[in-house]
């Protein structure tokens, strides 16, 4: 589903936000790609979708490359900031999740038909008149990603998805994701925190310097992942005890 062909970026003060990475990632994964702050993975992911130009290389969604269709792009690769706030847009928790279907030029029927799925996906049916900022933080977390579905984007890109919240915002966003990954998204996500996905996830990729230095399935790197930077999930610590 996304071919990633020898992509590099430098940002214009002459910084290398990535350096000639090159990933196949078949529809239906569950993908982490983990690694310390600087690493590159919140460039990688603003380039699935078109929100940044490599200088080298192209990213290819289903076989038709970003450049040639960016808005094709962004309707398929849904890309969850880690700020929810800057994603929401509307007066209200319905409103906000219609934002995106409504720019399509989709018939009333059809917006309210992807907003009640949207939100019933991602269990916030019952505060579609709800005023955004009265949410918690995992509400608006789960809010953003239905902004994602009612666009029916069949690719989910979280950008450390379990950033500031409380321990039930991690549950409720942990529960929603997995739900969708089960029911046939592709689900690509950056975390700081493996203990919180490694139940979920199949394959991790670690980047260290805009460089992809590992990736493959995610119980056979768990071991490595101090040389990305990235904290060893607890059951290995307590295996090596």
């Amino acid at each position: 589903m996304i071919e990633i062909r020898s992509l590099s970026h430098r940002f214009p003060d002459g910084t290398q936000g990535l350096e000639d990475i090159s990933l196949t990632i078949r529809s239906g994964e569950f993908v982490v790609i983990a690694g310390c702050n600087g690493s590159g993975k919140t460039t990688l992911f603003r380039h699935l979708n078109g929100l940044l130009k490599p200088d080298a290389g192209d990213i290819l969604i289903d076989g038709i490359p970003v450049a040639a269709d960016i808005l094709r792009a962004r309707q398929r690769v849904g890309l969850v900031f880690q700020d929810a706030d800057s994603q929401i847009v509307g007066e209200t928790v319905y409103a906000d999740v219609a934002f995106g279907p409504e720019n399509l030029c989709l018939s009333p029927d059809e917006i309210r038909r992807r907003v009640t799925i949207a939100l019933n996906l991602v269990g916030l049916e019952h505060l579609a008149d709800q005023r955004p900022h009265r949410l918690s933080g995992g509400e608006k977390r789960r809010l953003a990603i239905a902004g994602i579905l009612a666009m029916e984007s069949p690719i989910l890109v979280l950008d450390e998805p379990f950033s500031n919240l409380d321990y039930p915002g991690i549950l409720q966003v942990q529960s929603c994701i997995a739900a969708l990954h089960a029911q046939g998204r592709t689900i690509i996500l950056s975390t700081h925190d493996l203990d919180k996905v490694a139940g979920y996830a199949s394959r991790l990729i670690l980047m260290r310097q805009g460089r992809v230095i590992q990736d493959g399935p995610l119980e056979a790197l768990l071991q490595n992942v101090e040389a990305a930077g990235v904290k060893m999930p607890c059951r290995c610590v307590m295996k090596r005890r």
